[in-house]
């Protein structure tokens, strides 16, 4: 058995997580997200998805990064024609 090292549950389903060269044990996603998201630098929500980057900060979403200044972003690129 292994030990989450969130929650200090000793637990038989353990799972590793290897990340820049450090491994990481969690007992639950949820104890993984916890530890290893980034936070959303306008709500403070974790992101779980792809986020957004700007000039080293990160968000949550395109709207919290206009939110916090952001002039030129958004959550997709808007093909040719308007399309996205």
């Amino acid at each position: 058995m292994a030990t989450c090292e969130v929650c200090g549950n000793d637990y038989d389903m353990a799972f590793e997580v290897h990340a820049q060269g450090v491994v990481h044990v969690f007992d639950s996603f949820e104890c993984a997200i916890t530890r290893m998201a980034p936070v959303c630098e306008h709500c403070s929500c974790r992101i779980v998805g792809h986020g957004v980057a700007l000039d080293g900060r990160w968000f949550c979403c395109a709207h919290c990064a206009r939110e916090a200044g952001a002039k030129t972003i958004a959550d997709r690129e808007t093909l040719p024609g308007g399309r996205r």
